[in-house]
């Protein structure tokens, strides 16, 4: 995946990303990305990426945007976690979805269809992003799938020319 074409975001739409995050991550997000050159870019697969001081740190999700693996790394914030043990690391990191048994801990804000950061126990760096299939009380301790994975380390997202 390449980008096609790019450019510079004005102050009220920055303004209303860095709000978006803000309400969903917390306060810190304001610290993390505040007083950086923001664009917006659009890949030759027609996906729309913020790119934030030129990285790829945000990308569209039906109109919304959301940190990618990159961006999540960057932000110092607990909120729309999810967390795996380190059995399902090698899974996910590969593309799987995140099913029950796998999940240790969850931000028990999280509702069905919102958008998550999946990291691994032991390092709580992101492995993922994903949407949740459901709430987050019948997360932990049940069968089945939990997220569907959307973008993981390695994938055309994470391997991103710019």
């Amino acid at each position: 995946m390449r980008i096609k074409a790019r450019h510079h975001l004005r102050e009220d739409a920055v303004r209303n990303i860095l709000d978006y995050l803000k309400t969903n991550f917390g306060d810190t997000v304001e610290a993390d990305f505040a007083g950086k050159k923001f664009e917006i870019a659009e890949s030759d697969e027609d996906q729309q990426f913020v790119l934030i001081n030129g990285e790829p740190l945000l990308f569209s999700v039906n109109e919304t945007y959301f940190p990618t693996i990159r961006g999540a790394l960057r932000m110092h914030s607990k909120n729309k976690r999810i967390v795996v043990d380190m059995g399902a690391v090698k899974f996910v990191a590969k593309g799987a979805d995140i099913m029950s048994p796998g999940i240790v801990d969850v931000d028990t804000t999280i509702r069905k269809g919102d958008l998550v950061i999946i990291c691994d126990e032991v390092h709580g760096k992101p492995l993922a992003i994903g949407r949740a299939l459901v709430n987050a009380d019948a997360m932990m301790g049940n069968r089945g799938k939990a997220v569907k994975s959307l973008h993981y380390v390695g994938d055309r997202i994470w391997k991103l020319e710019i």
